[in-house]
């Protein structure tokens, strides 16, 4: 099903190497190896010299950078108006833990269940499929531990899996797997707890018992433990985790009733429910037709190929994380479309470059920071991905978009982080040349794709090493 990462071609980036390790530069010749002082001291003398870098200085010794930086006119040449939009609800808030991607997820399906049961705002409950995600990925990892067994502890790939064991963030396919086997409920079924909305402790907790874990399931394979024996080692383990899970989270309910009142004042009632009918019931799009797309263009990640990455997944038995790597403008005409036919596209991007955060407002120009530090940031995109500059961090929703001429201007986002200080109440703008830059990926319907690339979804997917940028994770 999965095939090996083809080796990488010999090029500047990532050629063979003289001996030593390190390539020779071109601007070594005649300069020490040592910062010596003479050197900073005509650092500090350019410097000096410079009434602009002195203005510069004073500025920012006072003010942040980026308020120093902001590019006035693109501020005030970005509006929030859009040809299409559809959104009609308060922003949901994940507070202090990673769970973007899950309420990303999880505010794309709300909005065909508050048409359903006619209701002006409604959420799933974020907390309900963390705790089987927190479970589930704690059974995944045990299981590599076990699968890595025969590798020393300082293999690579052991110590990315030990660096990594159970953060809060996650995957479009991830979130399909949860949704798939535990289904959902309404918010009022599974409420957030403290530390569902601020994780830090529990994860600390969690992390330090699954290492414990780790170190006894490698020691048990070393003497010589069976397949068998491991399990059942792990399944102890496991028991732990949960109860961690449930002191911190509380227990998932397996059935809740069910009643609302609807926007015009009408009561309904379900009755009692299991997470799996009320999924079936109240979830409108889906979730299994859709794929995840992504823009990688990194000379080595061919376009219209799918990609998977090394030891990443949360549910053993769940599908795989697999990517389908297209062109940018075909990203772009996948999510309009989508959106001018009334449904919210999930996505992710690495949302801290050029964003104000207070403004939501997002422009690849939006701040001059090559002007304030007299410098360039020559790096592309594909560069950034290469030396580790960029990933995607983070997942929302497209809502909206501006059609000029058949193509997108900007594009209006629901982010999960409230409303307080937050944009326009929690809603984003983004121009459209930040999308070029910074956007990642979209979940979308196989459908929405050209016929040719409905064909390569079904292509062996590249490996690619745990490490690399296309495996982060939205947090």
């Amino acid at each position: 099903m999965i095939q090996a990462v083809a080796p990488y071609k010999k090029s500047r980036t990532n050629g063979p190497r003289p001996p030593g390790g390190l390539a020779k530069s071109r601007f070594s010749a005649g300069a020490p190896a040592e910062l010596t002082p003479q050197v900073v001291a005509e650092m500090q003398k350019n410097f000096d010299a410079n009434p602009g870098y002195q203005l510069a200085l004073n500025a920012v010794t006072q003010t942040s950078a980026d308020d120093i930086a902001l590019n006035r006119a693109v501020v005030t040449n970005t509006d929030f108006a859009f040809s299409h939009w559809i959104d009609e609800w308060p922003v949901t808030a994940q507070k202090q833990s990673g769970r973007c991607w899950m309420f990303a997820g999880l505010n794309l399906l709300r909005a065909g269940a508050m048409k359903k049961m006619n209701l002006a705002a409604f959420e799933f409950s974020q907390n309900y499929t963390f705790f089987w995600d927190k479970l589930e990925r704690a059974n995944y990892f045990l299981e590599k531990m076990i699968e890595t067994a025969a590798l020393h502890v300082d293999d690579r790939n052991v110590a990315f899996l030990l660096d990594s064991v159970l953060g809060d963030g996650g995957q479009w396919n991830m979130f399909v797997n949860i949704v798939q086997k535990y289904g959902v409920v309404p918010k009022a079924a599974m409420p957030e707890t403290e530390s569902s909305s601020n994780s830090g402790r529990m994860n600390s907790m969690l992390v330090t018992k699954i290492r414990e874990g780790a170190k006894t399931l490698r020691d048990l394979s070393e003497n010589g433990a069976s397949a068998g024996e491991l399990r059942a080692a792990k399944q102890e383990i496991l028991k732990v985790v949960h109860r961690i899970l449930c002191i911190h989270l509380g227990t998932p309910p397996a059935t809740f009733d069910w009643q609302w009142n609807d926007k015009k004042r009408k009561h309904h009632r379900d009755g009692a429910m299991t997470p799996l009918q009320f999924a079936k019931k109240y979830i409108t799009l889906p979730v299994d037709e859709y794929v995840c797309l992504v823009h990688d263009p990194r000379p080595t990640s061919p376009f219209n190929r799918t990609f998977t990455v090394a030891h990443l997944g949360n549910v053993i038995e769940g599908g795989i994380v697999k990517y389908l790597n297209i062109e940018i403008d075909l990203m772009k005409q996948i999510a309009m479309k989508a959106i001018m036919k009334g449904e919210p596209v999930w996505m992710g991007c690495d949302c801290g470059k050029m964003m104000k955060r207070e403004l939501g407002l997002w422009d690849k120009d939006l701040y001059r920071y090559g002007a304030l530090y007299d410098t360039e940031f020559t790096l592309s995109k594909a560069d950034r991905l290469l030396y580790h500059q960029t990933a995607m961090n983070h997942a929302m929703l497209f809502t909206g978009v501006d059609v000029v001429g058949g193509k997108p201007r900007r594009w209006r986002v629901e982010n999960s982080w409230g409303e307080e200080k937050v944009g326009r109440k929690g809603y984003f703008v983004m121009n459209d040349n930040w999308f070029d830059e910074h956007m990642f990926e979209i979940a979308a319907r196989k459908s929405s794709l050209p016929k040719s690339l409905q064909k390569a979804l079904n292509l062996k997917p590249i490996v690619l090493p745990a490490w690399d940028p296309m495996g982060s994770l939205a947090d």
